[in-house]
């Protein structure tokens, strides 16, 4: 008995400094980026919009309307209701540390950065949380203050009402505090200064409290400006540090400026740079790095150093830019993970824009499919600039931007290793946040939390429905699909988000119209059938498609009328239709299908599940079944086979058969690599192997 209470008391203490153990790295971290928030019940302070009488909430609702939101690839107004649920959820789970990487409102207008801080404030209150904000290209536009605007918000009766601030051209001439301007428009234009773009200053100053300038319970806390180090470390000099005129540095249109600048570099200005070291509890550093790089432009106005004007947006530089632009700060970062290892502390990075790829390697396709430069391929980091930044040795990093859901690794022969997880945004398809949970210093767990519910989600519907019946009735090019209302939660309202923003805008705008043409005039069991056939037939003579002077494939600006591809055959081809048939049906037999089962989806279809599976990875599986995914692997297997060994270029005198082998050839290769990911939901990150597992 001795020796069994022995033995318990043995076990009891080695349990406890297990437990001791684990608590120092008992880290949960919530990273919510890409809030974009709007402050649907905000109130210009100027008086100048009152909104719309929201018989729900008793309040007035300053919203976008709803064809804004359908055509944009993120929600204006919705996402205010899913903040709410995301950090109730949040809260209720004990997590105290919120990481907002970047975009965390929609332009930095006053009116919706007022906003967000009250709300943020409020949380703070409710479950003493922390946020850590780093900004994205949505905030700030660019370095400076910056005239800005929307023509798009909802107005009385259903109509349009145009905001925008002094500078915008559709305020030309206001210098007041407020104005009403009749343009033509259903509403006049309104004019106030609540629509300015706020540059850094202001958004620093307002956003101050969270992470951006340091807190008296922080233990430790720096920029990349600062002097002092961990041991001459005190609160006087971090607030010294963190003041505005101490975090700028020079940037020239050609690199870098400062002790980087290089003969010939021009024009330069001074920018602020917001990035930020912090440590809110013991052991733990978050870095947020403000990657934000507004390259100054070469006819820029050195007279005007703080002109808007001089710098182009930063929605496509990213990290690519931040390599040759933002040196000292990615120095800073090499040494912030040096001394991090050092020091024995967990270090995890966020930021607004990806470190790596997050396309599972299908450029080369997508540059196929849509042309060079297209579908937003810019805005990769390449892998030059992948490798350059797992040699900082910063290990793990959370970003946001693409408002995808993605999980990267990179592990190169020098040793080198970076996690980049791509956190999903509330405000697009599908909802989510992540958490993080370190585990311990070798193994972090990932926890994706999807926004199924989010109470009051369909509270403005009703001013939806009056902008619905004034487009319905003006005939307006405009209307959009009414059952968007009837959403049973907000899941399923984003999954309507990415059907009409599928069919609003990226099918008009993003796919080249002979793939159009075939879109609309295919189902899954006619793309089958089409894989089998031998023949070559003359484009024009299977679909309507007017071949420009360049000879492409399709005249620009024109949309031809869409033909029914197999009545095009049977009149012209009817026998290898038939035999091409046959051999569809017997693939399908010979993997357990029926070929009638594929005509269930369409080209239309096919299109929303792409973009479904872009945005969430292996979050989009509970919407795609697992019958139209295994049809799909079949297309994806037979069209690679019928391909031929080299890819010819498709012109104007390719056959039909071809172009729709290369076409769809190329979009069901994409959808299989989307499908061959790393997992993205909840899985293992095991910092020495470099191995990411699902849990």
């Amino acid at each position: 008995m001795k020796k069994i209470f022995i033995a318990n008391i043995a076990a009891f203490f080695l349990c406890s400094s297990v437990v001791e153990a684990a608590e120092h790295y008992s880290y949960r971290v919530a990273f919510m980026p890409d809030i974009h928030f709007h402050d649907v019940y905000g109130q210009f302070q100027d008086g100048a919009f009152h909104g719309l009488k929201n018989s729900k909430s008793g309040q007035n609702a300053m919203i976008r309307t709803m064809y804004a939101q359908l055509t944009s690839t993120r929600l204006f107004n919705e996402n205010y209701f899913a903040l709410r649920a995301a950090l109730d959820d949040a809260g209720k789970k004990g997590i105290k540390l919120i990481a907002l990487p970047g975009d965390f409102s929609d332009d930095g207008q006053p009116v919706h950065i007022r906003g967000l801080v009250k709300l943020l404030e409020e949380y703070q209150q409710k479950y003493g949380m922390r946020f850590f904000a780093t900004p994205g290209n949505h905030d700030p536009n660019r370095p400076f203050d910056l005239p800005g605007g929307e023509e798009d918000f909802l107005g009385a009766g259903g109509k349009t009402q145009r905001i925008f601030s002094a500078g915008a051209h559709e305020c030309k001439g206001y210098r007041g505090k407020t104005a009403v301007i009749a343009t033509g428009a259903e509403l006049p234009t309104i004019c106030s200064e609540e629509m300015v773009s706020s540059g850094y200053e202001y958004i620093m100053k307002m956003m101050s409290p969270f992470g951006m300038n340091p807190q008296p319970n922080d233990i430790y806390w720096e920029t990349p400006y600062s002097t002092y180090d961990e041991k001459s470390y005190s609160y006087a000099k971090a607030q010294q540090a963190s003041d505005f005129h101490q975090r700028q540095y020079e940037i020239c249109a050609q690199g870098t400026g400062g002790k980087y600048r290089q003969p010939g570099y021009g024009p330069c200005f001074t920018v602020a740079d917001s990035s930020y070291l912090v440590e809110p509890v013991p052991g733990l550093w978050l870095m947020a790095v403000d990657a934000n790089v507004y390259l100054p432009r070469e006819n820029a106005d050195p007279t005007k150093p703080e002109s808007a004007n001089n710098f182009a947006g930063s929605g496509d530089a990213g990290y690519n830019k931040m390599l040759t632009h933002k040196q000292q700060t990615v120095a800073w970062m090499t040494s912030v993970a040096q001394r991090a290892r050092a020091n024995n502390k967990m270090l995890v990075t966020f930021s607004h824009f990806p470190m790596v790829e997050f396309d599972n390697g299908a450029a080369a396709d997508l540059e196929a499919i849509f042309g060079k430069g297209k579908f937003q391929l810019a805005r990769a980091p390449k892998e030059d600039t992948s490798h350059a930044l797992a040699k900082t040795g910063i290990g793990v990093h959370v970003g946001g931007h693409m408002h995808f859901n993605d999980t990267g690794v990179r592990k190169y022969p020098d040793g080198s290793l970076l996690f980049n997880i791509q956190a999903p945004s509330m405000a697009a398809y599908v909802p989510a946040y992540k958490i993080l949970d370190f585990v311990s210093r070798t193994r972090i767990d990932v926890q994706t939390v999807i926004l199924d519910s989010v109470p009051r989600f369909n509270e403005l519907f009703e001013h939806y429905q009056q902008e619905w019946d004034h487009l319905n009735m003006t005939h307006s090019p405009h209307l959009w699909n009414k059952a968007v209302l009837g959403a049973k939660n907000y899941y399923d309202f984003t999954n309507w988000h990415i059907t009409e923003l599928t069919r609003l805008r990226f099918i008009p705008e993003e796919w080249p119209c002979d793939i159009r043409q075939m879109l609309f005039s295919l189902n899954g069991a006619e793309m089958l059938i089409l894989s089998q056939i031998s023949s070559h037939s003359d484009f024009q003579s299977v679909l309507s498609v007017p071949v420009s002077d360049d000879h492409a494939i399709c005249a620009k600006g024109v949309t031809p009328p869409v033909r029914d591809v197999r009545q095009q055959y049977l009149k012209k081809n009817a026998a290898a239709w038939h035999r091409a048939e046959q051999k569809a049906q017997s693939l399908a037999q010979n993997m357990g299908m029926k070929l009638a089962d594929f005509s269930e989806w369409n080209g239309f279809d096919l299109a929303v599940d792409f973009y479904r599976l872009r945005n969430a990875d292996e979050l989009a599986l509970r919407d795609i079944s697992a019958t139209r995914l295994r049809q799909y692997q079949l297309l994806t297997r037979v069209l690679a086979e019928s391909l031929p060994a080299s890819m010819p270029a498709l012109t104007a005198n390719s056959d039909f058969e071809t172009i729709y082998r290369l076409r769809f050839g190329s979009i069901f290769t994409v959808i299989d690599k989307y499908l061959q990911g790393n997992p993205s939901r909840n899985f293992h990150l095991d910092l020495e192997t470099g191995e990411i597992s699902a849990r």
